[in-house]
């Protein structure tokens, strides 16, 4: 009885490791994109259609080719097991310019003594 239910522990532990499989979009037909928490007929429409042109060299390049997928909603699918090219979403922040600093008037500079 014992093994019976570390057998069946194994193989509902095996389904949920498959459940949250990487779908790469790049190779993953309709159904497939579509059982990913996120993507619906028409978002997996746009993906195949623009796949057809070419395949997704990675993130940058999926979310500017398909219209309405932007960071916010690439993160989400990657963390719902989406890749491109078995890549991850990754979040690049832009580099923040530095503040640029005018010198002094004379009259901030008087106001600063006092």
């Amino acid at each position: 009885m014992k093994f019976i239910k570390q057998v069946l522990a194994f193989a509902l532990a095996l389904g949920c490791g498959l459940a949250f499989a990487a779908v790469d979009v790049n190779k993953a037909t309709q159904a497939e994109l579509e059982a990913v928490k996120g993507v619906g007929p028409s978002l997996s429409s746009s993906i195949l259609a623009e796949r057809k042109k070419a395949s997704f060299k990675d993130w940058e390049d999926l979310t500017f080719r398909v219209k309405g997928l932007k960071s916010g909603k690439a993160a989400k699918l990657s963390d719902a097991g989406l890749t491109v090219n078995g890549a991850p979403y990754r979040v690049v922040a832009p580099k923040a310019a530095a503040p640029a600093q005018k010198p002094a008037t004379g009259v901030e500079k008087a106001a600063e003594k006092k």
